[in-house]
């Protein structure tokens, strides 16, 4: 009977760290822009470049959906950008430093002062810790996380004894618990979350609001369908278009 149990809780583990290692979506579109794009001037309509960062074990086409969305709005694909980099990387110690690296190709390509951040999920961590620690809060204006583990997933439990992402993720990380001290929304920045009450991945859900943003209920949408819901996407760029 003891032998039994064991049994079940491995399978319950094992049947988690799936669930978790599967968190991409299933329909990426090929990205439609990249900082190559970029033009080597402003372009006439004058947005605040735009970068899209991915999550957990997913890519920058899941973007496509919302790329396209902006650009109904008005923004060409000179404004429009989509970063790829490694998501089982460390938060502080890698990635953080090579978006910073992005974030100033991007600036020099267009010629922006500042740029806004889209993040979803994983690619909310990073991108914070750049702000925060990271000098990016004088390169950054706007920063969105759709459904990020802003204080961690009780998921990631699961691969953090493999995944070095999957150990940032965790409640109390030392990521988590350097971000969270102090201001969790430091400098001029304007920050704005979507949090969903029905997201798989993310548990609890309030871990993705953050004191001093604008939170938002998405209602009750699954982890990656934030990336293609119009309301969201709508809101989205409702809050980039924002000067408070």
């Amino acid at each position: 009977m003891v032998r039994t149990a064991r049994s079940a809780i491995a399978g319950c583990v094992l049947a988690a760290a799936a669930l978790l290692l599967a968190a991409q979506p299933s329909t990426a579109v090929p990205a439609r822009a990249t900082a190559s794009d970029a033009s080597a001037a402003p372009s006439a309509a004058g947005h605040t470049p735009v970068i899209f960062v991915h999550g957990y074990k997913a890519d920058p086409g899941v973007w496509g959906g919302l790329i396209d969305d902006f650009k109904a709005d008005g923004y060409t694909a000179s404004e429009l950008f989509a970063w790829s980099y490694d998501t089982h990387a460390s938060v502080n110690e890698t990635l953080s430093a090579q978006f910073a690296a992005y974030v100033d190709e991007v600036r020099r390509k267009t010629g922006a002062p500042r740029v806004d951040i889209v993040a979803h999920s994983y690619g909310s961590l990073p991108t914070r810790w750049y702000v925060k620690n990271g000098g990016g809060a004088a390169a950054v204006d706007h920063w969105v996380s759709l459904g990020g583990p802003n204080h961690g997933t009780g998921l990631a439990w699961a691969c953090a004894a493999w995944d070095q992402a999957c150990r940032d993720m965790t409640p109390g990380s030392y990521v988590q618990d350097g971000l969270a001290e102090g201001d969790e929304t430091p400098g001029d920045v304007r920050y704005a979350t979507f949090w969903s009450s029905c997201d798989e991945f993310i548990n609890p859900d309030d871990s993705v609001p953050l004191a001093g943003a604008v939170n938002t209920p998405a209602g009750c949408l699954k982890h990656n369908d934030l990336l293609g819901d119009d309301t969201v996407s709508a809101g989205v760029r409702a809050f980039l278009a924002s000067d408070g």
